[in-house]
């Protein structure tokens, strides 16, 4: 949650009286120019009074961002956008506790051509932060407790005296939708809602236009081989494939199926996919890049209707988004 000197605030933490303690500890951090620790007791009776019955403790690491902040660290946080703009999934470490003062708040990020830029302020928590940043976390942030000799160690006790918290790249999502049919209409809506930048594609004129899609970010009337190739699909890049006919849905697939998206999905019934993979394997299209294929697309509950569809389709794109499809292999 991003909390504004003026009191507003963008994102959320849980909502409650916790967030609202949060927020109020976060002015406090605003004033002082100072990140912090707090831990918000989610145990005492004004907790249960309020029916937050989850219990415990919570951690909030409330970092410090404004005019007061070195410059060092400001020029860091625009080298780490312009990182993730230019698709160089930069991966954040940040200390969030440490054993003196000086070192919380301190930070470096990787990039996936192996750059490294910022500074943890000491050789060992570089080495480690370095180490940890290269291994698979998927699209969840990692939390690492080191001992005094800088060792990792999983304890509900002992308290570290360091910690460092690795986020792997948040960037918002670009759906391309391939038809502005009847499904297009709500998986359009319902991905806005989500937070996703969304481009529609189609070659008719009286579906790929601005009264039919007032929410898109973007709307591409052109045929479907020519808009591709004009279109940047990049590893933020959500495919979804909707055409109104198979002989288009074949354009498409084939167009971007060696793009390096994190997801593309075909619809169409089992039989209909079946036969297109096997023509595009006759024309020399690898089986292995065909695997990656989510066809037919969406989760499997049952829709019907082109709402229901468009739902399953997002809880798709989320699973995969969120790394879940893999926990389940």
């Amino acid at each position: 949650m991003l909390v504004f000197a003026d009191g507003t605030t963008v994102g959320t933490i849980g909502g409650g009286c916790g967030e609202a303690e949060g927020r109020r500890e976060a002015l406090n951090v605003i004033a002082a120019y100072t990140s912090k620790v707090y831990h918000l007791n989610m145990t005492a009776d004004i907790a249960q009074e309020e029916g937050m019955v989850c219990g415990g403790i919570m951690g909030l690491f409330i970092d410090y961002l404004g005019s007061q902040s070195p410059v060092e660290l400001t020029n860091l946080y625009i080298d780490y956008l312009s990182g993730l703009e230019s698709c160089y999934n930069p991966i954040l470490v940040t200390v969030i506790e440490a054993a003196e003062e000086r070192f919380i708040g301190k930070k470096l990020f990787l990039k996936n051509n192996g750059d490294v830029l910022g500074d943890l302020g000491l050789e060992e928590l570089n080495r480690v932060a370095l180490e940890s940043a290269k291994t698979d976390l998927r699209s969840q942030p990692q939390l690492i407790s080191l001992n005094s000799e800088f060792e990792p160690f999983v304890s509900s006790v002992t308290k570290a005296a360091y910690q460092l918290l690795i986020e792997p790249p948040t960037t918002v999502v670009q759906l391309l939708i391939l038809g502005a049919g009847h499904i297009a209409l709500p998986l359009v809506t319902m991905a806005k809602i989500i937070g996703y930048e969304v481009t529609v594609v189609d070659d008719r004129p009286s579906f790929a236009n601005s009264a039919r899609f007032p929410t898109a970010d973007t709307i591409i009337c052109d045929d479907f081989e020519r808009a591709l190739d004009a279109i940047n699909i990049n590893p933020q890049t959500f495919v979804v494939i909707i055409t109104r006919g198979h002989s288009y849905d074949k354009v498409c697939l084939k167009k971007v199926i060696n793009q390096p998206a994190s997801y593309i999905g075909m619809i169409g019934s089992r039989k209909r996919v079946k036969a297109l993979l096997a023509k595009l394997e006759e024309e020399g299209v690898p089986n292995r890049l065909l695997q990656k294929l989510h066809a037919p697309i969406g989760l499997k509950i049952g829709a019907e209707t082109p709402e229901e569809i468009a739902v399953c389709i997002l809880g798709e794109l989320i699973q995969v988004q969120r790394g879940a499809d893999k926990e389940e292999d």
